[in-house]
């Protein structure tokens, strides 16, 4: 039975999936290797079970991160912040800057000052999750095996990491 991966993406900008996909050809050899069971880059809606390795980006920046994050540690055997948000907060955590009791004027600044069209803020249950007081990298609120850093990290740097984790290559030194 082949290891099963996931990859998540949370509050970030999406680069290191970008930067998963230039894995380019290695992308063949990982499909034989492992079952990709959850990723932005297919379908799937719910989180499996079962997972032995999920890459999760980004930080976590609404209640939805945080539920997600812990129903994500509690079905992965291995977890590992996937780039610098994850790892730190890095952009997503510029907003830390304002405040605990500014995240309503983060939504006036994103929905209301720079709208194009209609401003308004939406309000109604389900739109837009309840923002956390201040974005926080993954590790602050599940425990982390591994931290891949980088903005994004190098295909090479994942492949690197990927192959530790399947058993295919040697033991990186030092941190990945």
């Amino acid at each position: 039975m082949k290891p099963r991966l996931a990859t998540v993406w949370l509050g970030g900008c999406s680069g290191c999936h970008m930067s998963f996909l230039d894995l380019d050809e290695h992308l063949l050899t990982l499909a034989e290797q492992v079952d990709i069971v959850f990723s932005p880059l297919m379908d799937v809606k719910h989180y499996p079970g079962g997972v032995d390795i999920c890459l999760v980006e980004g930080a976590a920046c609404n209640e939805d991160h945080v539920r997600m994050l812990h129903d994500i540690r509690s079905r992965t055997r291995v977890l590992v912040s996937f780039g610098d948000c994850a790892v730190t907060g890095n952009v997503p955590a510029l907003r830390n800057q304002l405040g605990a009791a500014n995240t309503e004027a983060v939504l006036q600044c994103a929905y209301i000052d720079h709208a194009q069209d209609r401003p308004t803020l939406p309000h109604m249950d389900g739109i837009v999750p309840r923002l956390l007081d201040r974005v926080v990298p993954v590790h602050e609120l599940v425990p982390v095996e591994y931290f891949l850093p980088g903005c994004p990290p190098p295909a090479a740097r994942i492949r690197l990491m990927l192959d530790h984790l399947l058993g295919a290559g040697p033991r990186p030194s030092g941190p990945i």
